[in-house]
């Protein structure tokens, strides 16, 4: 074929866009505009009174997207998302908005339609009889905090502060505390509150309480651990599996009744509880370290809940750990947030929640289509990577009329699964510091090493190298 010669039909490689119309088409976010459809941005745009009065170049619901869209793409400015949007949509007429009108797009839209959104969308994804979501029919739940950080603007620092430092200074940027409930086998997000750091996680806490159902089983740490705080969730109907501190700091727990498994019941906050104190024994080719738990809860049936199996449950507590490295590192890739005012800091994290959220569930699809398959070997990297691509290629927009549960997404997620999780440990330090200095002394072990855990259920005696119950995990 000779230089500038057009080419053949054969040579020309089509595929047709399912996009919203006019204006609107900008407005989606690839394959996830699935767990995010066009008829329930409406509605909650309706909903809280987002809708504009006229059609601009940048109706509410594509400000939406473009805001859920950012939260993928968080390396890169407004107007660079804004090109992967459109990037797709080739022969669209779309229009191409200046920087100045992205930002007031977003003012106008306010966080109000982005809160109500996330509202709609939490909650346990949809599983069947999957491992690892459920403990004798009792959802797992975990209630944690975690920092960001905002920008250092004059704005922002009149509600959020820098972290106190000592003799090298404070924090390098404001903070905020996000405190949220997750389901635990599927890491998807039941609810969330979040404000200034300045305030403590059990401050935050009530505020998750509405969405505290019976038959859920709700895991959290010691800082957690605290007379109201138990009893407002028990009010729910729900059950707690919390640790306690032991010692001065831990709380009064007197020893009504000992139990045959070796647990014994107490009162706390005014509520019937279970005591149940363990040893624990980690084990490595590095060597071993044992420490004493002790675990609070309020499922009093020892027969049916074992005390054995409960010590060995509270290690799911770290699932919500897992999800905020997902989130701080991989949608945010350690980053700080965009808005430079209290109202868009708002407004990014639930727009950064409800991304989360949405990518999570498209996981649980992927996993549910195939039977027995544990949640956990669901890949967050490969789920995030994928739906970027088809962000970028406008793919999946609209559903076909032929319903595909696993799309793209989940295609990528099952060609790409994780081992089973191993019983591996690793030392909690800084892996990586900030500066060429060794960080927490010169002769730290990074590496991670294969375990073996053994847990001993404590009789409660003058003797507690005498358990009741041994376990062992490799």
């Amino acid at each position: 074929m000779s230089p500038g010669a057009p080419l053949s039909t054969d040579s020309v490689i089509t595929r047709s866009v399912g996009a919203a119309p006019d204006r609107f088409a900008a407005g989606h976010l690839g394959e996830l505009t699935q767990q995010v459809p066009f008829e329930m941005v409406d509605e909650v745009l309706a909903e809280t009174g987002a809708v504009q009065a006229r059609v601009r170049n940048l109706p509410a619901r594509v400000v939406v997207y473009l805001l859920l869209a950012g939260c993928l793409f968080t390396g890169i400015g407004y107007r660079q998302v804004w090109a992967r949007l459109i990037a797709g949509l080739e022969g669209l007429p779309v229009p191409i908005p200046t920087a100045s009108a992205l930002t007031q797009a977003r003012t106008r839209l306010g966080a109000g339609p982005l809160r109500r959104l996330f509202e709609v969308l939490a909650g346990p994804a949809a599983t069947g009889r999957v491992p690892g979501t459920r403990w004798r029919g009792l959802l797992l739940c975990a209630i944690d905090g975690t920092l960001l950080s905002v920008p250092d603007s004059p704005a922002n620092l009149g509600v959020y502060r820098k972290q106190a430092g000592g003799p090298c200074g404070g924090g390098s940027y404001p903070t905020l505390r996000l405190v949220t409930l997750l389901a635990c086998g599927t890491r998807t997000v039941i609810s969330a509150v979040f404000g200034p750091a300045s305030t403590g996680e059990t401050r935050y806490a009530p505020g998750l309480f509405a969405a505290l159902r019976p038959g859920m089983l709700v895991l959290a740490d010691r800082n957690f651990t605290a007379g109201g705080l138990i009893t407002a969730i028990n009010s729910t109907g729900a059950q707690v599996l919390f640790r306690a501190r032991t010692g001065r700091g831990g709380p009064a727990l007197p020893a009504l009744a000992r139990n045959p498994d070796g647990s014994f019941r107490s009162v706390f906050g005014g509520v019937a509880v279970r005591v149940i104190d363990a040893r624990i024994s980690v084990r490595t080719t590095a060597g071993s370290r044992t420490q004493t738990y002790r675990l609070l809860t309020t499922l009093l049936d020892t027969s049916r809940y074992p005390a054995a199996e409960l010590i060995g449950l509270y290690h799911q507590r770290w699932e919500i750990e897992t999800a905020y490295l997902e989130l701080k590192s991989g949608l945010l890739g350690g980053r700080v947030l965009r808005a430079r005012t209290p109202a868009g800091v708002e407004q990014e994290v639930w727009a950064l929640l409800i991304c989360y959220q949405a990518i999570r569930t498209a996981m649980t699809d992927a996993t549910n289509s195939v039977p027995d398959l544990d949640p956990d070997r669901a890949g967050f990297t490969t789920a995030l990577h994928a739906a970027r691509d088809q962000v970028i290629h406008a793919a999946g927009v609209i559903a076909d009329t032929t319903i595909d549960l696993v799309g793209a997404i989940g295609r990528a997620i099952l060609a790409d699964l994780l081992p089973d999780r191993r019983p591996r440990t690793n030392a909690r330090t800084v892996k990586r510091a900030i500066s060429k200095y060794n960080a927490r002394g010169p002769h730290i072990d990074r590496r991670t090493y294969p375990t073996t855990v053994t847990i001993d259920v404590l009789t409660g005696t003058d003797k507690p190298d005498q358990p009741l119950t041994t376990r062992h995990w490799r």
